[in-house]
């Protein structure tokens, strides 16, 4: 009997120390846990944009030929595709026909009256003024006669009235025969002109839009987009291709307003690029801009949390990054 109870004595208290072991390695690890367990570091996730120009031109038409390739690199001025439009062509030739009448029309009021018609009208005032010399001798005769009284005062006035109609026809020839030499009026020239400048105008406007049958590339860059293939017809202004600027890339980043703290304008910060293989660099922050009321994140409870805007930051690296394409991701912990 004494032996049983010391048994189950013994048993008791080596699960008593067991229990006590337990309880003291689970005080240990919760103590070494709470000295090394450090908070999770929370990241953001950017990625890497550049400058890209859309090329499109001001010509409707066939695509022709296209001189590049996507990912061929290209210097500002150098052709890209060769459109043609039978159609502006057409304009043009309609648009030079117009000029050359309006110039032919320009010469001819420059070139005043025809010398047939300035011919008669200069005859027409000499026969007017031999006309008058005549009247004249004969009025001075008559006057003469009338003063010694051999011939009447009717006769007299009679001869002074032929005399004056005389010169009144002498006067309208030679008015006449001024008009005829100088011309067209200064209005009507200045009319005429008018119309070759606007002739010449429309060449030039048709010509300008020819000049985009070859567009250039206006930066230097990369191809990275072709839209159009050789044949097809583009539409005025359509996109042709997309060059990208590699030499002007940036960092873009969205986060939330109470990180802000952390990512003051100008700051430099160091991210790391995982397609570089997982190359650090240092980039400064240049740009930062509230997206808007769209980018709101909203408390989920009543009471405790508020609304937090959504803010764009860019940043630049601080120096040239070898193998650095757009798109790639770009992560920066907090």
């Amino acid at each position: 009997m004494e032996t049983t109870v010391s048994s189950e004595r013994k048993e008791n208290k080596s699960l008593l120390v067991t229990l006590a072991i337990i309880i003291v390695a689970l005080i240990i690890l919760s103590i070494v846990g709470f000295l090394f367990m450090r908070p999770e570091t929370e990241y953001y996730q950017g990625q890497v944009e550049a400058t890209t120009v859309r090329v499109s031109g001001k010509l409707p038409g066939r695509v022709m030929e296209i001189y590049v390739r996507e990912g061929d690199k290209v210097h500002a001025g150098d052709t890209l595709i060769h459109i043609y439009s039978s159609l502006a062509d057409a304009k043009l030739m309609q648009a030079e026909a117009m000029e050359n009448v309006a110039r032919q029309q320009n010469r001819k009021v420059d070139a005043g009256t025809r010398k047939q018609i300035l011919d008669g009208a200069y005859n027409l005032w000499q026969q007017a003024k031999a006309a008058e010399e005549i009247t004249k001798k004969t009025y001075d005769r008559i006057e003469s006669l009338y003063s010694q009284e051999v011939v009447s005062e009717q006769k007299r006035d009679e001869a002074e009235a032929a005399y004056k109609a005389a010169q009144a026809a002498t006067a309208a020839a030679k008015s006449q025969y001024d008009l005829a030499k100088t011309g067209a009026q200064l209005e009507d020239k200045e009319a005429a002109a008018s119309m070759v400048q606007a002739a010449t105008g429309s060449v030039e406007e048709v010509k300008a839009i020819l000049e985009d049958q070859y567009l250039v590339a206006p930066i230097d860059g990369e191809v990275t987009t072709i839209y159009p293939e050789i044949s097809e017809l583009v539409a005025l202004g359509a996109p042709l291709l997309d060059i990208t600027n590699l030499d002007d890339m940036w960092f873009t980043f969205n986060v939330r307003e109470e990180a802000l703290e952390h990512l003051p304008m100008g700051d430099v910060i160091r991210v790391m690029i995982p397609a570089l293989g997982k190359k650090e660099i240092d980039a400064k922050i240049y740009y930062i801009r509230d997206m808007g009321a769209y980018a709101v994140w909203s408390a989920t409870k009543a009471t405790g949390q508020y609304d937090s805007k959504t803010f764009q930051i860019k940043m630049r690296p601080e120096n040239a990054v070898e193998n650095l394409r757009p798109g790639m991701s770009v992560i920066m912990d907090k």
